[in-house]
Order: C-alpha cells, then structure tokens, then sequence
C-alpha cells in the first residue's frame, strides 16, 4: 500500500521517537483520575485580592493553591507560540484545553521533550497523558496547565481535517456514508454527534433492563445456532456444523426457545440479542439485527400493550429528557395510551375496502389494483398484509397498535376470543414503520401442530418464508404451557426513532457492508 506525505512523516517520527529512548506504544498503566466534562462542571474560580490600592485581582492559579488531574486523551489541535503552546485534548467524554509551557514541562536543561518531542515529534491524534493543574486562562477559557506530559500511543494515519470556506461552506469533511460506516471509528472521532447516538442507544437498553428487571422478568440467553429456523417468517442463512456433519441455521427470532423457557416453570423471561435474516438490505433492514422478546406467563396482548406503551414512554423519557421526539419532519410522542386499531378496519379506513367478507380470490384483484405483485403465490393472510404494507402501514405516524389479524397471517397466535377467523395479535407502527410485534401466545399443541402444517400447504405454494414444524417445541407444548403474553421489539428501529435518525446504518455501529474494493 503506497503511504501519503503525511503518513511517511509520522512513521519518520515514530522512528525518531524510538531513536530517543522514548516508546510510542507504552505498556504501563497510566492512572486517569480525571475526565473534561467532569472538570470543567466541578470547576470553581479562586477568590480574588486586593492589590495596594484597594483593586479586586483575580487569584492566580498554582500547584498548591488548585486541583491537580491525571487526564488522557487524543491530541486534536496544537498551536505553538515559541516557549508556550496550547494544545486541545479530547477524552472520552469531550474536549478541553491544555497549557504547554516550556520551562513547566522540562524543568531542568533539557528541553528536549518540549522543543523536539512535543513541537516537532506529535501529530494531531496522537495519545497524550498530561499531570497537571487547573485554572482558568485570561480569555476564560477553563484549561490544564501541564506540569508533566508524555506520548502514550502513536497515531501514524491522519485523521479527516473539516475546513470551512470565506463563505461558511464546509469541505473536505468526512461525510461520504460509506466510508462513515465502514470506518465508523474514524466517524466516531471526527463528526459531531455521531458517538452521542451510540450512548442513547446504550440508555434504550439500560432502560429497558432496568424495566424489566423492576418487573421481575429473567434475561436469558437462547442458542443462535439451530437446527430449525423457526419462530418468524424469514429467510435463514445457512452454515454447516463440521463435528456433526449437519446443516445449521442462525437464528431468524428467539421466540421457540423462550417459550419452552415458559413451559419448563419461567414467569417473565426475555432476551436481547442478534437475529439474522437472510433478505434485503435497505435503510430500515439490515441482515443481522437486535431484537428484544419478552414472554409473560398469565397475561394476554391487553396487558401486553398497556406495558409496552409505559415501556416506550420510560424509555423516551431516558434517552430525551421528553416524551416527544423530532423525526425528520414529524413530532413524534410516546406518552401512553396509544390508539388501537384492528387491521381490517385500518385497511377498510385507508383505502375504503371492506376484506372481512371477500373471497380470496376477490382479495387477490384487489390486491393487483393496488400495486401488490405475485399475489398469485399468497394466501388469505399474505394478501392481507401485502395490502396493509402498500396502503396503511407507513400512514401511522404516531405510535398506533395494529390488531386482531388474520389466522393465516398469525401461526403462532391464539384464536381471538370473541372474533372467529381472527387472532389476538398487534403490531405497533411508529412513524411509518413496525415497531413491535406481539401476541396472545398460541399454547393449545393441537391446534398448534396444524398451524405448523398450513404454513407447509404455503411453503409448497412457494412462499419461501413459511415456518417449518418444530417437533420439539410441539413436544414441550404438550407438557402444557400457561396462558401467556409475548413481544418482539426491534432495537435497532428503536434507536433510530428515539434518536431521531434517518437510517438503521446510523444506529449500527458496524453496519453490514459490500466488499471493500481494494
């Protein structure tokens, strides 16, 4: 690989470093006591005096007299002013100012570390660690005057410089997508904002452990390598286990196995952890994703919605300080309750078509005048959705539990007790999107092995994403599980919403890419 200018020269400075006695790349501990954020919030100016004359003089920042700090971070900017620099350190937490003065930093006569090490041997993005101590500078600027300064590891790549024109225009930034998501580590460091995401979505799942833990539920884990795909309509990717010579499936949901959790004597038990499917990618799907399930014992998709909405509006809270959200155009509010909304009468709202007493085959010309294409492979249920999708599901701005679909759209799902043909069921859309997905969870095995089958019936119709029959999970069943309440919750979607983003790529932070070309 051929070296830029730049990066020749800081391997000639590592070189020269090394040259000096001086390793770029320390092993010992270097001891932080101090963070930016934390000092300039802590900070309190000294008393001032009174001079001859009877003036007030501010007082004049010493070792002795203000705090000494141990910080460490990358250097971002140095401007030398002969015996006396200042340079911008940036820690974990933000950016503060350190005063580089000659004669502090290099008390005897060698004034090597300042005049070659520092001035010359640095480059921006190289780690420091800098002893010192507190004040404020004449421009009221709150700094660390450096009493002890040292390299603590050598950045030998230049990080991206923004420039701004005469005109306020800004250049040369890194901003192209592709690169800010294949080097997201680059992005972290240089573009406002974009680490602050991460921390929100780091608040999301905090929070909702927090609620489910205060609920009593249990986090568990469940296997991701499985012998069948199963628990949601997806295509699986495949991989191949060498010891026992057998095809593997990564996981498309966890649902299965947190069920059986449910028979074998768990009350509340939930997950969160990677999914993978093998489908589109686009900016609201990305091939492995997190989802959160929960599966309640005694409780039905009631109970189920009123906690998500209270779950929802906590965690807005957490993350904005509101229950409101700005989002692209729209203000978005999570303060509970949500509008509830069958979906037959949501279709029948939108497009003014009544589905609740067509044949399918009417449904199917229906679906063909709408746009839907290949409706001759899909069912009842599959019809149904597809007309959801083009017509209804990205109208539902504000968050809006959709419910009570169709059997042949839910074969997880129990019978609706009051509404034959239908099933206990909601998806929540938010902003044009799905959310979350839950149910009355289907626990009567019989009925739960010829749902098992119809999807089979499907499956040889071509839809490639039907569920197959778990004949394990079936055997658990018979061992009876109570009446229960389950959802999934997509994370990544989540933290879109909740930090108002564009793109499921903004909140991955690795997202899957194509190959690089080298």
């Amino acid at each position: 690989m051929e070296l830029s200018e730049q990066e020749l020269g800081r391997r000639q400075a590592l070189a020269a470093l090394r040259e000096l006695g001086i390793d770029p790349y320390p092993a010992a501990e270097f001891p932080v006591n101090a963070y930016s954020d934390e000092i300039r919030a802590s900070f309190v100016d000294l008393p001032t005096t009174t001079d001859e004359e009877g003036n007030e003089v501010p007082g004049v920042a010493t070792p002795e007299n203000s705090r000494q700090v141990i910080v460490a971070g990358r250097m971002m900017s140095r401007r030398v002013m002969g015996k006396a620099s200042f340079s911008e350190l940036m820690d974990s937490r933000g950016r503060i100012q350190i005063y580089v003065q000659r004669d502090a930093i290099c008390p005897d006569e060698d004034k090597t570390l300042y005049n070659v090490v520092y001035k010359k041997l640095l480059d921006l993005g190289d780690f420091i660690g800098v002893r010192g101590y507190v004040f404020r500078t004449k421009t009221g600027e709150i700094s660390i005057h450096a009493q002890e300064l040292c390299l603590l590891s050598k950045s030998l790549k230049p990080l991206p410089v923004v420039k701004t024109d005469a005109d306020g225009n800004v250049y040369d930034a890194f901003s192209d997508p592709e690169l800010r998501y294949r080097q997201r580590y680059v992005d972290l460091l240089v573009n406002a904002g974009v680490k602050d995401t991460f921390l929100k979505r780091a608040t999301i799942l905090r929070t909702m452990r927090q609620v489910f833990d205060e609920a009593g539920f249990t986090e568990v884990e469940t296997p991701i390598l499985q012998q069948i795909a199963g628990g949601a309509a997806a295509r699986p990717f495949i991989t191949h286990h060498n010891t026992l010579d057998t095809d593997m499936y990564l996981r498309i949901a966890t649902e299965l196995y947190l069920k059986r959790l449910i028979v074998g004597g768990f009350e509340g038990v939930y997950e969160i952890g990677r999914n993978f499917r093998n489908e589109g990618m686009d900016r609201s799907h990305n091939p492995e994703f997190t989802c959160m399930e929960l599966y309640v014992s005694y409780k039905d998709y009631n109970w189920m919605m009123t906690f998500t909405e209270q779950l929802l509006e906590k965690i807005c809270l957490a993350v904005n300080g509101t229950t409101e959200v700005q989002i692209g155009d729209n203000v978005v509010s999570f303060k509970a309750p949500y509008r509830r909304l069958p979906i037959l009468d949501a279709i029948k709202e939108k497009t003014g078509h009544d589905l609740s007493a067509m044949s399918e085959d009417e449904m199917r010309k229906i679906a063909k005048g709408l746009g839907v294409e290949d409706t001759d492979k899909m069912g009842r249920g599959k019809l149904i959705d597809e007309i959801f999708g083009e017509t209804c599901e990205g109208t539902f701005i504000q968050p809006t539990f959709i419910t009570d679909y169709p059997v042949e759209m839910s074969p997880l799902t129990k019978m609706h007790r009051s509404k034959p043909g239908l099933t206990e069921r909601f998806e929540l859309m938010v902003n044009g999107k799905e959310l979350a997905n839950a149910y009355s969870e289907l626990n009567d095995p019989l009925d739960q092995e010829q749902r098992f089958i119809d999807q089979m019936k499907l499956a040889d119709k071509g839809d490639d994403e039907a569920m197959v029959i778990d004949h394990d999970f079936l055997r658990a069943l018979q061992y009876g599980m109570p009446p229960t309440s389950g959802i999934g919750i997509g994370i990544d979607r989540l933290a879109i919403l909740m930090t108002g983003q564009s793109s499921i790529q903004e909140v991955l932070l690795f997202p899957t890419m194509k190959p690089e070309v080298k």
